[in-house]
Formats: C-alpha cells, structure tokens, sequence
C-alpha cells in the first residue's frame, strides 16, 4: 500500500505539520500525564480508523511502559477495570470530541465536569488541543492512506 501523496515529503504540506508538530510539542510538555496523551491518541486513532496513528502511539506508549493489558482495552475502556477514573474521564471527553458529529450536542456538560474533577485548567487545555491535534493527525493520514505498521519509536524526534 502507498499513500496518495507523500504529505511528509510536500513542501506546502511540511509547513503545515510544522505548525501542528509546534502544537504537539507545546502539549506534551504541559502537566497532562504522558500515559493519558498516549491514551488519547489511540483512542481518537482508533475510532478515526488512523492506522498509522494507532501503530504509531500503541509503539510509543509500549516503549514508555504502557502494559500489553491496558493497549489492548483502549477500545473496551468502559467495561475496563485498569483505567484510573482520571484517565476514564480523559477517554470519555477524547470520544465525545471525536464524535462532534455524531453528537447533536457535541460534548455533554457531564463529559466535561467529570474531566475538570480530574484535572486544573493547564491540563484540561492541553486534554482539549490534544483530541484537536490527534484529530487533525488523523485526518491527514486517513485522507491520504498512509500506511501504517512500519513505525518505529522515536523515529520522528
């Protein structure tokens, strides 16, 4: 399988993933615990149909720690028992905002209480442009079909 367009390689499209790859930088050093970002961007991955966003940050998560277990119950988080309640609220929030259009009222008042119990306004503006960010990620890659199953960890910086 080849991608439609070499997006990493096109000059237009390098200045774009700059500026998302600036965002991404900015969230991953704020107070947002890494194993919830991973988390987050799986879960997004996953229900966008992202392979290559899937391999990429189930890889990175497994390489930073993350059990086999909790991977393979991203998808099952609700009926989970390894997930912190933080964490639940986090993947919660990350479905209700990948899901805008399938919800009329996009994300509920509830989804969002539940997440400001568990995190300051730091955090929760980070869990916020992370499911923007992992979400446009996963446009991208979904619109061009990149590949997935060849990443390695770190392989981007």
């Amino acid at each position: 399988m080849e991608s439609r367009l070499n997006f990493f390689g096109n000059p237009l499209a390098g200045k774009v993933l700059k500026h998302i790859n600036s965002a991404n930088k900015v969230i991953a050093d704020s107070a947002l615990p890494a194993a919830t970002q991973e988390l987050v961007k799986i879960r997004s991955s996953q229900i966008n149909g992202c392979g290559f966003c899937t391999d990429m940050h189930t890889k990175d998560a497994t390489h930073a720690g993350e059990t086999q277990q909790r991977l393979n119950l991203v998808a099952a988080w609700r009926e989970a028992t390894v997930f912190t309640d933080a964490e639940r609220a986090a993947l919660e929030l990350t479905e209700q905002g990948t899901r805008i259009a399938d919800a009329a009222g996009g994300v509920t008042d509830e989804a969002w209480a539940n997440a400001a119990k568990h995190y300051d306004e730091d955090q929760l503006a980070a869990l916020v442009s992370l499911i923007a960010v992992i979400n446009a990620y996963n446009r991208v890659n979904v619109i061009v079909q990149q590949p997935a199953g060849d990443y390695q960890p770190g392989q981007f910086g």
